[in-house]
């Protein structure tokens, strides 16, 4: 699989498809690009070229460290340069959860550059706020308190990373702590200063300002409540809502088999809105 450096780091990717409007996909959480691979081979079936990736700090892509704002700015920025290097933008960006939040903040930052968006299981709440800042900060925060980066290593997350990507042990080890707390801290804060909108990251007014087509499809669970995407859509002015599951539930915090089962349809609604979108460009 291919590597591009961008912007210091590592950054291990797919194209797929070989012509076509380009679209970029990136899964929620810090998962690895697997996690949309599926979803952007049926995108490619149907005429387009995807990119899909590992985010910094994800999958078999390297680790880094840097600060500078918030973590989903620092991908967006990121993506943003893996696309120029490939010669790929203008391009539709879509995400789920924390893509979703990647996607918006693309759009946000360089509204030339992206042709439309693809969100799904938009994230907002108090619930999805107080368990995410846990799942994306706090835990890390404690383990290199307790026990420095070797502790840090060892957490789930950062243990698939380096088993993905073994060179990745050894930047790790190499930080001082108290320097990753402190960007975890960082992250964190800029992460709860957007927790408090109905889409987590962007505040109503900066939902307003997004003017390219956007497709929009809501979760059902406790992290992704129904609440948010229909938030984004009335919000945004050129934005469509489509859902794929109807059943809410409450009593799930992620309900990613789910969504497995539905990617038929969930592909087929990206598709129909990727070629109207074509047209009128």
């Amino acid at each position: 699989m291919p590597v591009a450096t961008v912007r210091g780091v590592d950054i291990n990717y797919e194209i797929l498809g070989e012509r076509g409007p380009w679209v970029a996909l990136q899964p929620g959480g810090r998962r690895a690009l697997a996690g949309v691979k599926s979803l952007g081979e049926k995108l490619a079936e149907s005429g387009c070229r995807v990119l899909v990736y590992d985010r910094r700090n994800c999958g078999a892509s390297g680790v880094s460290f840097d600060g500078g704002g918030s973590e989903n700015e620092i991908w967006a920025e990121d993506l943003r340069a893996l696309l120029s290097q490939l010669d790929a933008l203008p391009a539709y960006i879509g995400g789920s959860s924390s893509g979703c939040r990647l996607a918006l903040l693309m759009a946000l930052r360089h509204p030339a550059d992206v042709h439309g968006l693809l969100l799904w299981r938009v994230t907002g709440g108090a619930y999805a706020a107080q368990r995410l800042v846990e799942n994306y900060y706090t835990q890390f925060i404690n383990a290199a308190q307790q026990g420095g980066m070797e502790a840090v290593c060892r957490t789930e997350h950062f243990a698939e990373v380096i088993a993905s990507n073994p060179a990745n042990r050894a930047r790790m080890t190499a930080l001082d702590p108290q320097r990753f707390i402190g960007i975890m801290e960082e992250w964190r804060r800029a992460f709860k200063e957007g927790a408090q909108h109905p889409v987590i990251g962007l505040s109503p007014a900066e939902l307003r300002s997004l003017t390219m087509p956007a497709c929009i499809i809501p979760g059902n669970d406790r992290v992704h409540p129904r609440g948010p995407g229909q938030a984004a859509h009335r919000l945004m002015p050129n934005s469509e809502y489509h859902e794929v599951l109807t059943e809410d539930r409450p009593d799930l915090d992620v309900a990613l088999e789910e969504w497995n089962a539905k990617e038929g349809l969930l592909a087929a609604i990206f598709v129909d809105f990727l070629r109207r979108a074509e047209r009128r460009s």
